[in-house]
């Protein structure tokens, strides 16, 4: 299974958006623009740096302007930001980004809980989005399907719904579909068949992500199986931050060391400087007062060592 793996990989950064998002505390705009300018120093090519929703959604992201415009953006990396509608879409484009992310649900029960919208209707709204996206200088529109592997309301999911959904979103131009494990109850088999069944309806493996969450810590065994299937793009947030309001006990994301640290032990090219991650990290955990979950960076501050 793993004979024949990519020699590189592309890490999409997402702690500035989905991890701060979930923090209990409202981190201060200099802090998050000196995060997303850390992060920018490591190699990254892709961060997502906040989402344009209304305030009152995600009151810790409510400075999404001052943030996308106080950082340092370097050429060669891809800022991105999360929104759910033309107004966000106007938002984006003021403060001049040039990708944006929408999302959405595989699960109904949960697309109408997340976003008070059937699964359809979320579909015109996206198409609405992409339509009008060239207007306010928006090149590149990706998408989040949320509830991939499993629902909090549902159970499991379907994967020939999932399929289908990406499909659809395909063809509405999106260039690149994030499989989000938002619950964090995937497993190494579950991947393996999902992304057999999305090989059948998709022309390259770079239409898609995985991006798993790490509740029950399958989140690294479940990125190897993607890995070895031929997927090259892996969200992931710095430290482990994030997690989700649907699965108390939640750890996060996985965690962008930890993943870098496994492909690039395994001879696979990030691009990424390990170091400067832990850099980042230990900004994080002052701002946070508290210890991340990456073992990577728990592990390189008491040896400092990066191993080989």
């Amino acid at each position: 299974m793993l004979k024949k793996l990519p020699e590189r990989v592309k890490i999409f950064e997402v702690g500035p958006r989905d991890g701060l998002q979930n923090e209990e505390i409202s981190v201060p705009t200099e802090a998050k623009i000196a995060m997303i300018d850390l992060l920018s120093a490591t190699g990254l090519t892709n961060i997502e740096i906040t989402s344009f929703v209304r305030p009152e959604w995600t009151p810790q992201l409510a400075d999404s302007e001052l943030v996308s415009t106080g950082i340092n953006k370097k050429k060669g990396i891809n800022y991105t930001a999360l929104l759910p509608n033309v107004k966000g879409l106007e938002r984006a484009g003021k403060s001049g980004l040039e990708e944006i992310a929408v999302f959405m649900s595989a699960s109904q029960s949960h697309n109408k809980k997340n976003l008070n919208r059937t699964i359809e209707e979320s579909l015109e709204i996206i198409q609405e989005v992409k339509k009008k996206s060239t207007e306010y200088g928006i090149k590149r529109v990706r998408a989040y399907l949320s509830t991939v592997f499993g629902c909090p309301y549902e159970g499991r999911i379907n994967k020939k719904n999932v399929s289908k959904i990406t499909r659809k979103l395909l063809d509405l131009g999106i260039y690149q579909v994030s499989l989000g494990d938002t619950i964090g109850i995937a497993n190494p088999r579950q991947v393996e068949e999902v992304l057999e069944s999305l090989f059948l309806v998709i022309e390259d493996q770079e239409q898609l992500a995985l991006h798993f969450h790490d509740t029950r810590g399958m989140a690294i065994a479940n990125s190897l199986v993607g890995l070895s299937m031929g997927v090259t793009t892996f969200d992931s947030s710095i430290g482990g931050l994030g997690g989700c309001p649907y699965a108390p006990g939640a750890t996060g994301n996985v965690a962008t060391e930890d993943l870098v640290n496994m492909f690039q032990s395994m001879g696979v090219e990030t691009g990424i400087n390990l170091e400067k991650l832990v850099e980042c990290n230990n900004y994080l955990k002052k701002i946070l007062g508290r210890e991340l979950s990456s073992k990577f960076s728990q592990t390189f501050n008491s040896t400092k060592r990066v191993p080989v």
